[in-house]
């Protein structure tokens, strides 16, 4: 299979496992910034079968301090939430969602970095199953209890690497800044106490991954992106944005070409909230 194969998945793909009644969860995690709760959204119509995800309450612990604004869910947590949904330990997880792929790659990273195999973000999100002439349905969809089993000491301790804020200042690593351009550069932040980025970072926004319908862009447009920051193709990367969310998109993006990225999961939350760390204004 090849490594495309193994991070994405095709509407129509998508709508051939449902209608063979294949196993299969489907998961709407419908998140975006200014739309924090994609719940409404999702009740007005959704692919068929499909559970709603918050991102906000379920992929994420609000409950831990300074480790930035969507610290990571407690392997406890996420298995009782991964059985919420019905995932089953034979179960293909399809994640999708309606803006950017934010919340899909959110779910796609905090399910594999769990030990979970078999996820796959839907490409294109919502707007490619539209544009095949999909239906929708409309309602909650409440499956029956799930199976599968999370590790519960250290969720993020192997299956996806992560950086540390002290890892992510070492300079062990080529760290991706995943915001937009102007936040990148310091010229505005609406959302945390800084305007920056960590010294020495490369900033490529998680929206330059994505063609203009919302899929991932292929392997060559990819690497062209990476030769245009004078990224060497073996260096080793990293990855960061806001809150630790657009970054997996790109994370996502590099694993569908076959190249690994590990996440700063704090992201510039976690590091602008010491007034000690170094920050950088301006371009690279």
């Amino acid at each position: 299979m090849e490594a495309r194969d193994q991070v994405l998945i095709t509407a129509t793909e998508l709508a051939d496992l449902i209608q063979a009644g294949d196993p299969l969860t489907v998961l709407d995690v419908r998140w975006r910034l200014d739309e924090l709760d994609g719940r409404p959204a999702y009740l007005d119509g959704h692919i068929p079968g499909a559970v709603y995800v918050s991102l906000e309450d379920e992929l994420s612990d609000h409950t831990i301090a300074g480790r930035g604004r969507h610290p990571l869910p407690s392997g406890r947590d996420l298995e009782v939430a991964a059985r919420r949904w019905g995932i089953r330990t034979d179960s293909l997880v399809v994640v999708y969602d309606d803006w950017n792929r934010a919340g899909s790659a959110r779910a796609w990273w905090v399910l594999t970095a769990a030990g979970l195999p078999n996820v796959r973000i839907l490409d294109g999100g919502l707007s490619a199953w539209r544009s095949a002439g999909r239906s929708l349905e409309t309602g909650p969809v409440d499956p029956p209890p799930g199976n599968v089993t999370v590790p519960h000491d250290d969720l993020y301790a192997g299956s996806r690497p992560t950086l540390t804020a002290e890892q992510s200042g070492a300079g062990g690593v080529t760290l991706l800044d995943a915001r937009a351009p102007e936040r990148f550069r310091g010229d505005v932040e609406l959302l945390d106490p800084a305007a920056g980025h960590i010294p020495g970072a490369k900033n490529l926004p998680s929206t330059a991954v994505l063609a203009s319908d919302g899929r991932f862009i292929g392997d060559y447009a990819l690497a062209q992106l990476l030769s245009d920051r004078g990224i060497d193709r073996d260096a080793p990367l990293g990855a960061y944005c806001g809150s630790g969310v657009t970054a997996s998109v790109a994370i996502a993006a590099l694993a569908a070409t076959g190249r690994e990225a590990a996440l700063f999961p704090g992201s510039w939350s976690e590091w602008c909230s010491d007034p000690s760390r170094a920050v950088s204004r301006g371009p690279e």
